[in-house]
């Protein structure tokens, strides 16, 4: 059972933007660490971006920063990843997840996914001319 929602994944041409969304209708998410992370063709999955429950925390991968940008509605329990200048190396499944701490200050992009246990199916998102 899945307990996210991705959506908002799709086809767009290099440089091009997409706003991806996560969402549960189970429970709230608060003092949840939310990540986003994705898995393209023939390779590992990894950590592309996570935010503190609060917002007040977030962090990338190099290779996004200053084109991607997380952010959370706790209220309307969805967390959000703003994509723009999109690449083709940026094609993938894209899943968020999370994984409850209301004490964390901080958090890692690239940090062990083995500490998430609240996944999504994931959406596609493809990259191409």
């Amino acid at each position: 059972q899945w307990q996210f929602v991705e959506s908002g994944g799709g086809l767009v041409q290099p440089g091009g933007s997409l706003r991806l969304s996560c969402a549960t209708s189970e429970f709230t998410l608060d003092s949840y660490v939310i990540g986003w992370f994705r898995q393209a063709p023939g390779k590992e999955r990894e950590g592309v971006s996570c935010v503190t429950w609060r917002g007040a925390s977030t962090n990338y991968i190099d290779s996004v920063k200053g084109r991607f940008t997380i952010s959370r509605d706790n209220p309307k329990k969805a967390v959000y990843l703003e994509m723009n200048s999109l690449k083709p190396e940026d094609t993938g499944v894209y899943y968020c997840a999370g994984f409850w701490n209301p004490y964390a200050t901080n958090c890692a992009a690239s940090e062990d996914e083995g500490q998430y246990d609240l996944w999504g199916q994931g959406t596609q998102v493809t990259v191409s001319s």
